[in-house]
């Protein structure tokens, strides 16, 4: 039996996509990437803001006209979606065959059994409880190439923000075991991954629920001690929980890329107190200040959210002004999404979309500034870069700085013929900037 499986929305959905590709090779079944030869379909779906939750729809509802082939006899949800719609998702959207909420996809090899021996029209319905941590011994199917992977230190999200489902749909935060995350890092580096992302909803409370203290920092440490690992990245981290351990293994330790997703949503404290966020405009400020102090080419992400419930003309000029004079080095904005059964969302003066666009329009420009401003800066830097891929019908190699995490940053391109493996690593000089992307030179020896 042949599975298509669509995974949509974030890195660690990803992550529990590929464990399910690994446990539905494990119990016998075939993968395919054509959904005209499945015999089953599986979307693992998004629902964090309203235009995941329409991407989730539309694709269950485009892979659902392929049960109208006699080959595909069913098609299952997973996911976010699922869990969050479980009680009217099958009425909804009748043409699903079985739903898995957030803590119970290990069961998708069982309930594909149970659809492929049912007479046609059962349904299935699997929620276990939402707080449920799955742990298995399955090795994952990776589908970024090999060269990276995504590791997930831990589940679900306490922090509450009003905006925000995902404790509803994920949990209450809780982290795996250290021992557990060491060994699927080794076998991840064994099978050819060179970098490792660490992702979570907050990795920053990392070990909190199982250790008693925050361990962010000794598990990099151990990380950075699996030979075959040669970048560590971080993605996630809340500003608030940024510890000195945090600053000082990625200021010591030279495998732990200089690079931190830190999201702060607004520099407003009207705004921030609103959100349920845990911060001030001057305490992000002191953290962006500490990292930079301690890390000087630290790269920093961050996102914000334009037009939340009662955000004033003033509230986004303090966003605006602060975006200015942080200058982070990578930056998205999201107009505010109205999530139903958040306290957000019951907020009085909510935003007409006009202002949320105008407003985010406003905030992505001057980053465009400043990003295009930062990549001509880079002209004349050498750097270590991770190889991509290859245009060679152009003549490009496609390659990421430690700057750049994958999917949602630039790239730094080289004009050569030679070919390159992916998950290689090539000294660079930067030799010239086309917007967002570097253009580099390779070099004979590694940068220091």
């Amino acid at each position: 039996m042949q599975v298509f499986f669509e995974s949509l929305g974030c890195d660690k959905n990803l992550v529990d996509s590929e464990v399910m590709l690994g446990l539905l090779r494990d119990a016998g079944y075939q993968l395919t990437d054509d959904d005209r030869e499945a015999d089953v379909i599986v979307v693992n779906t998004c629902c964090f803001i309203g235009d995941a939750k329409e991407e989730s729809i539309r694709t269950i509802l485009d892979l659902a006209q392929r049960k109208e082939d006699a080959r595909c006899r069913a098609i299952v949800a997973t996911g976010c979606l699922a869990e969050r719609y479980q009680g009217e998702i099958l009425t909804e959207i009748p043409e699903l065959d079985a739903v898995l909420g957030t803590s119970s996809y290990d069961r998708l090899p069982e309930i594909l059994d149970e659809l492929l021996e049912a007479e046609p029209e059962t349904h299935r319905r699997v929620f276990e409880p939402v707080d449920r941590l799955i742990e298995t011994n399955t090795r994952r199917v990776l589908t970024t190439g090999g060269h990276y992977a995504y590791l997930k230190i831990a589940e679900g999200c306490d922090k509450h923000c009003s905006y925000c489902v995902i404790p509803s749909v994920r949990g209450r935060f809780r982290s795996y075991p250290m021992e557990r995350l060491l060994e699927e890092a080794r076998q991840l580096a064994e099978g050819g991954a060179a970098e490792l992302i660490l992702v979570a909803q907050e990795t920053t409370l990392y070990g909190t629920d199982l250790y008693g203290r925050k361990m962010l920092g000794e598990l990099l440490r151990q990380l950075a001690a699996i030979p075959e690992v040669r970048w560590l990245r971080v993605l996630y981290a809340y500003p608030e929980e940024i510890d000195g351990d945090l600053i000082r293994v990625m200021a010591e330790e030279p495998k732990v890329c200089h690079y931190l997703d830190m999201p702060v949503q607004s520099a407003s404290d009207a705004v921030l107190r609103r959100m349920g966020r845990r911060t001030t405009a001057a305490e992000l400020e002191k953290t962006v200040e500490r990292l930079r102090s301690a890390v000087p080419d630290i790269c920093l992400r961050t996102t914000l959210i334009s037009g939340f419930p009662g955000e004033t003309d003033e509230d986004h000029a303090q966003t605006l002004d602060f975006l200015r004079r942080m200058r982070f080095d990578r930056l998205g904005v999201f107009p505010y999404s109205r999530e139903e059964g958040t306290p957000a969302a019951k907020m009085k003066d909510q935003i007409p979309k006009r202002i949320k666009m105008k407003r985010r329009g406003e905030l992505m420009r001057e980053q465009q500034r400043i990003a295009f401003e930062k990549a001509e800066e880079m002209i004349g830097r050498r750097l270590t870069v991770m190889v991509e891929g290859q245009v060679p019908e152009e003549g490009i190699c496609v390659t990421r700085t430690y700057m750049d995490a994958p999917d949602v940053d630039g790239y730094l391109f080289l004009e050569e013929d030679r070919q390159r493996l992916s998950g290689s690593f090539v000294p660079v000089t930067v030799t010239g900037a086309k917007g967002y992307d570097l253009i580099g030179r390779a070099e004979d020896e590694f940068a220091e």
